[in-house]
């Protein structure tokens, strides 16, 4: 029973871990002002870059930098559009999320000759921690995991201290709570949305490598399979704070796992259908019952036109 138990949880923490990493992107994002439901489309981007160039180099490390590259760049359009253009911000995130799909689709085919997914390539590998990985239990858990378990929790303690304990975080919120006031002191609105964009950027890439190199060793189309629309879930169920974020991201992570290891936990008189359905469902839920008790910043969502004076 202990075994499985240990099994369920270190499985919930690596299905949890793309959506802690693009729900981390979308918390800068919004902090600033500035909607991203594009993390989705970055997500597949990202996935794909991983795996692409993995196979032309043999080194995944590599594939996830280019991951975290092409993210940001892809994030930098949706930037320049919402920032600088003040186009409508769910319009350009919705139009990258369909540019996704379709340019992975027809890369895949492009250089792999198959539309469904491609070859296998060299994946990352797991990291054991020394010592804690023959803790009985939590060794199991955590103590031997892909590292980007490991990276996506070091990465939600230090988005909390620069959120909240250091001036750019205080001046990033500023520019999403009140972005006249913050000029009004000399803060650059549009430098400091433009950071937290392309912050996103990142974050979602990064989320996407651990797909694509991380929780397998390939890219299958559509693979982000709404997670990033998941991890903007788990960002407003924990009210925009990275540990909000990490406590929601678990939770339907652990719904993931529980459809997963459903034979071995005994569930088998639960429909398997249903069992996929879980994280939509329980996001659905999440959110129905947090939204009206969430207060998002004030400014999130608003372009900003500088008055001249």
């Amino acid at each position: 029973m202990l075994a499985s138990l240990a099994a369920l949880f270190s499985t919930t923490l690596r299905m949890a871990t793309p959506l802690i990493l693009a729900s981390l992107g979308g918390m800068f994002s919004e902090s600033s002002g500035v909607i991203n439901i594009a993390l989705e489309g970055i997500m597949l981007i990202g996935a794909f870059t991983a795996m692409a160039m993995t196979y032309f180099t043999g080194n995944p490390w590599i594939g996830v930098l280019a991951a975290v590259i092409v993210g940001m760049l892809v994030a930098l359009v949706h930037a320049i559009a919402s920032i600088t253009f003040r186009a409508d911000q769910i319009v350009t995130a919705t139009a990258i999320n369909i540019f996704a799909t379709g340019i992975t689709g027809f890369l895949l085919r492009l250089i792999f000759g198959d539309a469904g997914q491609s070859p296998s390539v060299q994946d990352v590998g797991t990291w054991t921690l020394p010592f804690i990985h023959k803790i009985p239990f939590v060794g199991r858990v955590i103590g031997e995991q892909i590292p980007f378990v490991y990276i996506a929790l070091i990465l939600v303690a230090i988005s909390y201290w620069v959120l909240f304990k250091t001036p750019f975080g205080l001046r990033l919120r500023s520019v999403g709570e009140h972005p006249a006031a913050a000029d009004s002191v000399g803060i650059n609105v549009f430098k400091m949305r433009y950071i937290a964009v392309v912050m996103s950027g990142f974050f979602a890439g990064l989320a996407g490598a651990s797909l694509s190199v991380g929780l397998l060793d390939l890219f299958v189309k559509n693979m982000s399979s709404g997670r990033g629309f998941i991890a903007l879930a788990a960002m407003i169920f924990g009210k925009w704070t990275p540990h909000g974020a990490l406590l929601a991201a678990l939770l339907f992570g652990f719904a993931d796992a529980l459809q997963m290891l459903a034979q071995t936990l005994g569930l088998t008189f639960v429909p398997r259908q249903f069992l996929l359905m879980a994280p939509y469902i329980l996001t659905i839920l999440a959110l129905a019952g947090v939204v009206g008790r969430s207060t998002p910043p004030a400014a999130d969502g608003e372009p900003y036109i500088k008055e001249e004076v």
